[in-house]
């Protein structure tokens, strides 16, 4: 588990200038999941996160603060809490800061078939169609799932709210869950332990594949919870 109250400051983040804020939750070394990282971003007012083509990752941004304009593809779309952007292989995003205060974002970037393939030593796909990256209005859907859209192990992105003094258990065989608090406060309680994890707006947790962890919320909860499917574990196609 961690927060966002430490951070790094990044500049010149894919060619653009200014300052980034920038937090790693969990690399390739804390994941079963065939994903790179989940992070955290935040771009000062007016700052500029560049465009940059993604060639070997699939890659969510999930705006949890702020108003913006995320560039698809050279196509502009006005973002804010909720927006969720979705970017396969082939696409080109970047993201600007149209607003007054900071626009805070969560990034969770993960391996395309093709790329796990070459890593692993084996050859890489020819052809294969780009598919078009989309944005979705996360908080009016309530679940997105990524079919058509992705091909590699993050599986959907859902927010579940808690309403204060009820509790909600997540887990889910054959797939590791990473889990933002985007508002209240609680604790977490894993299957079989009796201690409990005290959380709070900006805390991540990663919850391993099959694993069960009971929230609950002192305070209302939404939790944005993202499923990485872990190969071998009877995980999700």
């Amino acid at each position: 588990m961690s927060d966002t109250s430490t951070k790094a400051s990044v500049y010149g983040v894919h060619g653009a200038e200014g300052k980034t804020y920038w937090k790693a939750f969990a690399t390739r070394r804390q994941l079963r999941s065939l994903s790179e990282a989940v992070e955290w971003a935040s771009l000062p007012a007016k700052a500029v996160s560049g465009e940059h083509r993604h060639t070997r990752t699939e890659e969510i941004y999930l705006i949890l603060s702020g108003t913006g304009e995320l560039l698809l593809n050279g196509g502009p779309h006005e973002v804010r809490a909720g927006s969720l952007a979705l970017t396969s292989v082939g696409n080109i995003h970047g993201l600007r800061n149209t607003g007054d205060d900071h626009l805070d974002w969560w990034v969770i970037e993960t391996l395309a078939p093709a790329t796990s393939s070459v890593l692993a030593g084996g050859e890489s796909p020819e052809g294969g169609d780009m598919t078009q990256a989309v944005v979705h209005d996360l908080f009016q859907e309530k679940r997105v799932d990524t079919a058509g859209v992705f091909s590699g192990p993050l599986k959907r992105v859902e927010v579940i709210d808690v309403a204060a003094g009820d509790e909600r258990v997540l887990g889910t065989p054959g797939a590791e869950l990473a889990v933002y608090v985007h508002a209240g406060d609680g604790v977490v309680e894993a299957a079989g332990l009796t201690e409990t994890v005290t959380v709070g707006k900006d805390t991540c947790l990663l919850l391993e594949a099959g694993s069960r962890s009971t929230f609950r919320a002192a305070e209302a909860l939404r939790l944005l919870v993202v499923t990485l499917a872990v190969e071998g574990e009877g995980g999700e196609k």
